[in-house]
């Protein structure tokens, strides 16, 4: 289990989140989130249908061993078997209750996270004393048209800017490394992938591509020198 010390902080400098699900082999999904984690990847997401439940915290579990302490593992709307799972994260999906009913499930330092799909959603999130992180998403629908996902982009970027003590949110949904350029361009500096990284030949080049291209955005940001002295001048978080 990765040491829950300073947990939010790791969150905040975090750049890409891979996300998956229960559908690979163990030894499949294993060696490809291992891969990653190797090409800089921060977080990796576990998504499984509700009715998966006790095949989605062996899962976790192995994502959790396979983790160590070089990343953080999140779980997805399960706050039941989080806890068990020994996860550092539980991102809560934007249908599911209130972040503080979660919370019972699941122990003082687990980071709890929500997914938005609207504006509204995002306020909401930042509002909320017990949401640390959110996601924006789908950015891109499966026609790679995403001028509406590029428009929240942009308001969460208003609403949360890189720097600022606003909470750290990823942008979701299609993401690859051809528009990744747009994404940056509207305003997201951190990113949750999936085929773009575990589909790709050598998901180890793949995650240090978007690894590059991440840290550029941010050493090309005025936000991230605040960020980064607080995170390691603020104190633990």
């Amino acid at each position: 289990m990765t040491v829950r010390l300073g947990l939010a902080t790791r969150v905040k400098l975090a750049k890409v989140m891979v996300i998956t699900s229960s559908r690979r082999s163990s030894g499949d999904l294993s060696t490809r989130v291992q891969a990653a984690f190797a090409g800089g990847v921060d977080i990796v997401q576990l998504r499984a249908p509700v009715d998966a439940a006790a095949d989605q915290v062996l899962d976790l579990r192995e994502l959790v061993r396979v983790a160590g302490d070089s990343g953080l593992v999140s779980a997805y709307g399960v706050p039941e078997y989080a806890d068990s799972a020994q996860v550092d994260l539980l991102q809560l999906s934007a249908l599911d209750g209130p972040a503080g009913e979660a919370r019972a499930f699941v122990g003082p330092h687990t980071v709890l996270g929500r997914s938005c799909h609207s504006a509204a959603q995002v306020d909401a999130a930042i509002a909320d004393a017990e949401v640390a992180f959110f996601t924006i998403s789908p950015v891109f629908n499966a026609a790679g048209v995403g001028e509406a996902g590029l428009e929240l982009v942009r308001y969460a970027a208003r609403r949360a800017p890189l720097g600022s003590q606003a909470k750290p949110w990823f942008a979701v949904g299609g993401v690859d490394l051809e528009n990744l350029d747009q994404v940056l361009a509207a305003g997201a500096r951190r990113v949750g992938v999936t085929r773009a990284i575990l589909d790709a030949e050598d998901p180890a080049r793949a995650a240090a591509a978007f690894k590059d291209r991440l840290t550029q955005a941010w050493n090309a940001d005025p936000g991230s020198e605040r960020l980064v002295l607080d995170a390691f001048g603020g104190g633990v978080s």
